[in-house]
C-alpha cells in the first residue's frame, strides 16, 4: 500500500522592505509563517550550505550537455505525461 504525504499550502504573510527610493531591499516574514515553513520543509535551514564538489561537477556536466545538445531538451509537461 502506498502512502501519500500531502503538504498543506502555506499562507505566507510577508512584507517587502524598500529603501527610500522604493526599491525592494528585502523581505520580512513573521515568525509564525517561518515556523510553518520550517515544519513543512525541515531541511530549509541547511539549504545555504556549500554543495560538494562532485555535485557541482555533475551540474556543470549536465549544463554543458544541455548547451551542446539543446535538441535533447524536452518540456517538463511531456515528462509528466509519460509518468
Amino acid at each position: 500500500m502506498q502512502s501519500v504525504i500531502k503538504k498543506q499550502k502555506i499562507m505566507l504573510n510577508r512584507q517587502i522592505l524598500k529603501d527610500q527610493q522604493g526599491t525592494p531591499m528585502g523581505v520580512f516574514i513573521p515568525i509564525q509563517s517561518w515556523n510553518n515553513i520550517i515544519f513543512q520543509y525541515p531541511d530549509i535551514e541547511t539549504l545555504d550550505t556549500e554543495l560538494p564538489q562532485w555535485e557541482k561537477d555533475f551540474i556543470d556536466k549536465r549544463l554543458d550537455m544541455a548547451q551542446r545538445h539543446p535538441e535533447r531538451l524536452k518540456p517538463v509537461k511531456m515528462l509528466l505525461k509519460t509518468l
